[in-house]
């Protein structure tokens, strides 16, 4: 059997901004990270990762195509990444979807080829971790697990990620600390709350320096 392969030309990404932000106060997507929002941050990093990319919200946000959720109401980060198989199946040569969370400004410039790497056969689902913690939301998913993921959610009324997890053969990939002026930041700090932003603001000027 041939050696399975997974390269860029078939995957696109899809950045998850459609969650409640109830502890921000107020859409991340829009939250400004420095001169940039924090979706232009996310996109950017993105965009240079997979062949397209677009945006799961509820409106329209910077210029790329917005894939709304399927399902009424907020049914949860599942439902953002069902959103973004069922767009990335309508893609022409794409097999694959990635997706980050709108609130993570600094994930890893090779997220996407180091989950593709890891990738041993189509069906494969390839998840982040770091510090011994996973980030099931930085996945890269294929497409063809759509339908699956549509009627489990249906019925699912928990919806976690880990537990659709379980039902597919998944491989996590460790990344590492990054270093900066400061010192090690996980790439997948994610910003939840006014203080968190505060941070981000220091580890923005660290990674400048």
């Amino acid at each position: 059997m041939a050696e399975f392969s997974l390269d860029k030309s078939h995957i696109a990404g899809v950045v998850l901004a459609g969650g409640r932000s109830q502890r921000m106060g107020r859409d991340k997507a829009g939250v400004m990270l420095g001169a940039e929002s924090l979706l232009h941050h996310v996109l950017t990093r993105l965009s240079q990762q997979a062949l397209l990319v677009a945006v799961n919200a509820d409106v329209a946000a910077e210029d790329v195509p917005v894939v709304p959720d399927r399902f009424p109401g907020k049914a949860g980060p599942m439902a953002g990444i069902h959103a973004a198989m069922v767009y990335a199946a309508g893609l022409p040569s794409i097999t694959h979807v990635v997706t980050v969370s709108v609130d993570c400004p600094f994930f890893p410039a090779d997220l996407v080829a180091r989950l593709a790497a890891a990738v041993d056969h189509p069906s494969q689902i390839a998840i982040a971790a770091s510090e011994g913690r996973s980030h099931p939301v930085f996945g890269l998913w294929p497409v063809t697990l759509a339908a699956d993921l549509e009627a489990w959610i249906a019925i699912d009324e928990k919806r976690r990620v880990r537990d659709f997890l379980l039902r597919h053969d998944v491989t996590e990939v460790a990344f590492p600390l990054h270093p900066t002026r400061a010192s090690l930041l996980d790439p997948f700090f994610n910003i939840n709350t006014p203080d968190d932003l505060v941070e981000a603001e220091r580890w923005l000027e660290a990674l400048r320096a």
